[in-house]
């Protein structure tokens, strides 16, 4: 392996984490609460609308209907991505986003939607951030974190290698995790 200079490395490798650790603790802390069901919570309102023609399996007519209705109660859409889903027989319209999810389905009757508003808490929001529900801006701020996350992790292995009394230690950690990866992996 060649040898890079030792003290640009240090430097580089505590720039990096230092920059990323604010949002590699959102990710840290509301992954390892998502792992035991803590997921956050929201406030739902629902309404009952009246349309002018029935609900259609169509997705570009669910999200103009949807935008109009959070138009008029002043919110904004979902940063996610909006899907109509199946339920059995019937169907229903889903939008996530960070801040706000929305769920707008038939009813019984022909001309009516049950309209689902749910705004999410502050730990929610960050959940939904984890789980690329954001905006673009944030989807591209979590790929930077995976690539410093990338050169933290190869920037310190290189700098222990560069230590002869630590390559033993390096390489047992390491083939330790490989192969702890691989059977809880196989048996989960």
């Amino acid at each position: 392996m060649p040898r890079l200079n030792r003290i640009f490395l240090i430097k580089a490798h505590m720039i990096v984490a230092a920059f990323i650790l604010p949002v590699a603790l959102m990710f840290f802390i509301t992954g390892a609460l998502y792992t035991w069901g803590v997921k956050g919570s929201y406030s739902s309102d629902t309404y009952i609308l009246q349309l002018k023609q029935p609900v259609q399996k169509n997705k570009e007519w669910l999200t103009d209907t949807v935008v109009n209705e959070l138009m008029q109660r002043s919110i904004a859409s979902p940063s996610g991505k909006a899907k109509v889903k199946s339920a059995g027989t019937s169907f229903y319209f889903e939008w996530t986003g960070s801040e706000v999810d929305v769920i707008l389905a038939p009813s019984a009757k022909p001309n009516e939607a049950k309209l689902i508003i749910k705004q999410t808490n502050l730990h929610r929001f960050f959940v939904q951030l984890h789980k690329a529900k954001g905006g673009v801006a944030f989807k591209v701020y979590a790929a930077i974190l995976s690539v410093c996350l990338l050169f933290l992790f190869i920037s310190g292995f290189i700098m222990a290698w560069q230590m002869s009394k630590y390559r033993f230690l390096l390489l047992s950690s390491f083939f330790s995790g490989l192969i702890l990866f691989i059977v809880l992996a196989s048996i989960s």
